[in-house]
């Protein structure tokens, strides 16, 4: 048993090395079309045509915003390993070549600069989780359930408060998500005088430090 744990996990380090060092974006529009297909037999059902998603049901998968600060680890791992506790489930057994094009599919709907290298190499949270959880209750709850349980729970947003979300996102991930929202989605900014709820830098910080006692 201790064997084929390991043998697993050196599979999943391998399919990860694999993603790190090649740039989906830059694939061929075969390889997009096969993703295409891909998306079309698996993932359509939920994220409906074009990734556009359902609120309260699925998120949009090819939202401008997501695409431009997610990488392409986060995507094909999420596709790998799905969200426990959530409708999300694994398709590892695609394998990673059929996942390497559903993200090279996914790419294709990109219209922003790509920049999740630098939003997952920004420091980590520096806040107070006890502020963090008043603030969350007060603001985030009303979509994400009280713990963060997301559609499940009867709620419009996504689940990020279970670990299958924390712990592929970075805190540079969250923050930017928090700040500036998802267009054409329930997601809206709340960041600044701009923002929905008007947070400063330090109030986003202990969101996302409470956030992350939920992992726990």
């Amino acid at each position: 048993m201790t064997r084929v744990r390991t043998l697993s996990s050196l599979s999943a380090i391998l399919f990860l090395s694999i993603l790190c060092c090649m740039n989906v974006s830059a694939n061929s529009q075969k390889l997009i079309d096969t993703g295409e297909m891909l998306y079309n037999q698996n993932c359509v059902f939920c994220h409906q045509a074009d990734a556009i998603g359902k609120t309260g049901f699925a998120p949009s998968l090819s939202n401008p915003e997501l695409l431009a600060i997610a990488s392409d680890k986060y995507l094909a791992s999420t596709i790998r390993d799905g969200r426990i506790g959530t409708a999300m489930g694994p398709y590892a057994h695609l394998g990673k070549e059929k996942i390497i094009a559903i993200v090279a599919y996914l790419r294709s709907h990109e219209t922003l600069p790509h920049r999740s290298a630098e939003v997952d190499k920004q420091r980590s949270a520096q806040g107070d989780a006890r502020k963090g959880e008043l603030w969350y209750h007060d603001i985030c709850s009303t979509c994400h359930g009280p713990q963060g349980d997301g559609y499940l729970a009867g709620s419009s947003g996504t689940a990020i408060g279970k670990a299958g979300f924390l712990s592929k996102a970075s805190d540079g991930f969250i923050r930017e998500t928090i700040k500036y929202g998802r267009s054409n989605t329930r997601m809206l900014p709340f960041y600044g005088s701009a923002g929905l709820a008007n947070l400063d830098e330090q109030e986003i910080e202990d969101i996302i430090t409470y956030l992350r006692t939920l992992n726990k």
